[in-house]
């Protein structure tokens, strides 16, 4: 009878089972920031204006990825994978703020040289017809009077044009910090504003002192655009009942409006919606997935005050 060798399958088999446990995990929220940041790094927008906010948001990255080599653990994983997610969507809309500017900035200047080459062909004409014309000294001295004048008016039209411009450029940019402070995205239905759950009491719909500031900043962008209105919906995670979970919902987001409108802010700008467990951002199979679908959402609306319902 043959003997036969099984060493050799038995060690093959255990070292196969241990690079099984030792590959590294990974998290849907972490597989969605990489695919944002591979989009983020081929959008020669952002490597143009926001390369610095790129690095940031890849150092993140780098963190929730080491994170998961080590098969750290998928709460942690996501809380990193968060805050890349969230620096990446920063880096865009830094990236489009500042191709904004700059398509606006070009814009002026083309539009003040249209301007200058047209009361510069003006003086010339009324210069060239009053060669031709050989009218008296009083008319030709008239007309380069005239093309002074409205050379003048075209420097001062082109000054005018830049100082809108760049106050333009001011309100937009202090907008745009104001929003920043307050973790805002851009969204298809607007820019959203999340308060999360830590911003109440457990299980409460009363605003804490962190909760009061993020309403402060809030009350501030309305007041500096009047022109804009919010509107104000509840998310609560599935834990409990349905009808709670509606009622709680809709206390935050009245609680939320309530203190908007104590800091100043009409009511009739102040639009409020509770949805209860519907329409989760994570999956409610964690503490910290649970965490995420217990918030408000604020929705900024455009310039023109519109605002997109669900």
């Amino acid at each position: 009878m043959k003997h036969i060798h099984t060493t050799p399958v038995l060690l093959a088999i255990a070292a196969l089972l241990a690079a099984c446990s030792s590959l590294p995990t990974s998290t849907t929220l972490l597989d969605q920031t990489r695919s944002d940041y591979q989009q983020a790094q081929n959008d020669p927008t952002v490597s143009r204006y926001a390369a610095l906010e790129l690095s940031q948001a890849g150092a993140a990255l780098s963190q929730a990825n080491q994170v998961a080599q080590d098969n750290g653990s998928a709460a942690n994983i996501d809380k990193l994978a968060y805050l890349a997610k969230q620096k990446i969507a920063l880096t865009q809309e830094v990236a489009k703020r500042k191709a904004a500017e700059s398509d606006v900035a070009e814009a002026g200047r083309v539009r003040d040289q249209i301007r200058l080459d047209q009361r510069t062909n003006e003086a010339n004409a009324a210069h060239l017809s009053a060669e031709r014309a050989k009218q008296t000294a009083a008319v030709a001295q008239s007309n380069a009077a005239q093309a002074q004048r409205e050379t003048d008016m075209a420097q001062a039209d082109a000054a005018l044009a830049q100082r809108q411009v760049q106050e333009a450029n001011v309100r937009a940019a202090q907008l745009q910090a104001q929003l920043n402070d307050l973790a805002a995205q851009k969204t298809a239905r607007g820019i959203i504003i999340t308060l999360g759950d830590v911003m109440f009491g457990t299980d409460l719909a009363r605003l804490n002192a962190q909760g009061i500031r993020s309403a402060q900043k809030l009350a501030d962008v309305l007041q500096q655009n009047p022109q804009r209105n919010v509107l104000v919906e509840g998310f609560t995670d599935s834990t409990g009942t349905a009808e709670h979970n509606q009622a709680l919902s809709e206390r935050r987001a009245q609680a939320v409006q309530s203190a908007l409108q104590d800091l100043g802010i009409a009511p009739n700008r102040i639009a409020m919606r509770g949805y209860g467990e519907s329409y989760p951002v994570a999956a409610n199979d964690s503490a910290a997935h649970r965490q995420l679908n217990r918030r408000v959402e604020i929705i900024l609306s455009d310039d023109t005050g519109k605002l997109l319902a669900r």
